[in-house]
């Protein structure tokens, strides 16, 4: 089972920038958080970017993209919903928690 669900605007623009974006083969969509302590997600910042898989992943695959998450994150993000907004104020990736729709950083 994948911990976290990327939703389908976001897997077509993950795509689009695979494709277009020269990203080099073999890299795959990492996911992960950045910052906090202990063991409280509070001031977690979530992440995602392009890279080669570690030893200290766990990799899965969604419609052909490699996701590697490190195995140390993934009870940080296990039921979160990667979304891609694309409003008249921004455009990017956004983490939400779906049980609440809130949207996290």
């Amino acid at each position: 089972m994948i911990p976290v669900k990327i939703s389908e605007e976001a897997l077509k623009e993950v795509k689009n920038i695979m494709e277009n974006k020269n990203i080099p083969e073999g890299y795959g969509l990492r996911v992960g958080v950045r910052g906090g302590g202990g063991c409280s997600a509070a001031g977690m910042n979530y992440m995602l970017g392009f890279d080669k898989a570690k030893e200290s992943d766990k990799t899965f695959e969604i419609e052909g993209i490699p996701i590697y998450i490190d195995k140390g994150h993934v009870m940080y993000i296990i039921g979160m919903e990667v979304r891609f907004h694309e409003g008249n104020d921004a455009r990017g990736f956004i983490f939400v928690n779906p049980e609440t729709e809130e949207e996290l950083k």
